[in-house]
């Protein structure tokens, strides 16, 4: 079996949202190879409960990482996927999407348009 490649694990980043079972980080590299990060569409609409998790994922990364380039990491694909490409984008030209290391960064301008809940202090779940 293949070992799985190295990823940079964020200590004190919440691991998912509370009460619902959907996550912010995964536990360890995917043996089968790294999910590519990619802009998927979004439906949820402000208000809703997909809307909540989002904003929630992102007042994570505002409050760990603020306006600071990061590597990707064990940041969850799927939640990075719904914000790819507007609220968080690449953060260099070099960008590989199938990378743990590829860095990615906040679009504070889009993202405290989207999302002014997630910039709040405290943010209620």
């Amino acid at each position: 079996m293949a070992k799985p490649p190295e990823m940079t694990k964020y200590r004190g980043f919440p691991s998912g949202m509370p009460g619902t079972g959907i996550q912010f980080t995964i536990r360890r590299a995917n043996s089968k190879g790294v999910t590519p990060i990619k802009s998927l569409p979004r439906r949820a609409r402000p208000g809703s409960s997909e809307h909540r998790v989002d904003a929630a994922f992102l007042h994570a990364l505002w409050h760990y990482f603020g306006a600071e380039p990061f590597a990707r990491g064990n940041l969850d694909a799927a939640r990075l996927n719904l914000l790819f490409g507007r609220e968080v984008v690449a953060a260099d030209k070099d960008f590989d999407p199938i990378s743990y290391d590829a860095m990615l960064v906040i679009n504070e301008k889009l993202a405290r348009e989207n999302f002014p809940e997630a910039f709040e202090d405290v943010m209620e779940v």
